[in-house]
């Protein structure tokens, strides 16, 4: 979460202070006629006040008492290649980023490039999302949330995310393959169907569904739109109060 700095208390303590002066100078001018007396008694109250202000602001920043931590979560978004799950949890992330809560955004594709030479077949997947799950835990611990878009075809890699994770959100976004095929910009599909991709979720290798995922977004029904609203209002409700 963010801090309050002294410059900020300071800043908003003259702002405010600008307000409370002129009304206490226009109160004193109605009551006794004279300007100068109410121009130095706003003077006078203003010095006085800044100081106040500042100290009553830094006494309650230490003071616990009616905070709220926001306890770290993780929206794991899983589907079939071009499902989706990138573009609604990039919209997702950026509204999220806007509650002013510590935040990172994790993908697939970008992860891999930090991580190179990670196959495709089930024990690569498996022992890549536990790498994943890793580095979620390790954010977590240092109170910053998650948004993490992975196809994850696999339960079992699934459950070990769940596992090793705290408040672990599984975002289904579901497609029929035929619409992700007509999204394939990159082509990846064609390729897959003509061998050329190995271990391709939902061509020549299997996604299994999830069973238990918290949301479900069906992008065949569902807008980008809906579907970023209804996961931020999930977690608002749940998390952010």
């Amino acid at each position: 979460m963010h801090k309050e700095t002294n410059i900020r208390s300071i800043a908003k303590g003259v702002s405010w202070r600008f307000i409370a002066t002129g009304t206490t100078i226009v109160i004193v001018y109605v009551f006794f006629g004279r300007l100068d007396l109410a121009i130095a008694a706003g003077m006078i109250e203003t010095a006085l006040k800044v100081g106040l202000y500042w100290g009553h602001e830094r006494i309650w920043h230490k003071v616990r008492w009616g905070k709220e931590k926001i306890e770290p979560f993780n929206l794991w978004f899983t589907g079939l290649p071009l499902s989706g799950k990138t573009t609604i949890a990039d919209r997702v992330y950026t509204e999220l980023e806007k509650l002013s809560i510590p935040i990172e955004r994790l993908d697939s594709s970008e992860i891999r490039k930090v991580i190179p030479n990670i196959g495709f077949n089930r024990e690569d997947r498996t022992r890549h999302m536990h790498r994943v799950g890793y580095l979620i835990k390790t954010l977590q611990n240092n109170s910053i949330s998650t948004v993490a878009s992975f196809v994850s075809p696999y339960r079992e890699s699934r459950k070990a995310i769940r596992e090793m994770v705290k408040n672990n959100i599984v975002v289904y976004v579901k497609a029929d393959i035929e619409s992700c095929k007509k999204r394939d910009y990159k082509g990846v599909y064609e390729k897959a169907i003509h061998g050329e991709l190995k271990n391709f979720s939902g061509i020549n290798d299997v996604y299994e569904e999830p069973r238990h995922a918290e949301i479900v977004i069906d992008t065949d029904k569902v807008s980008v739109d809906e579907a970023v609203e209804i996961i931020v209002e999930f977690i608002k409700k749940k998390y952010i109060k």
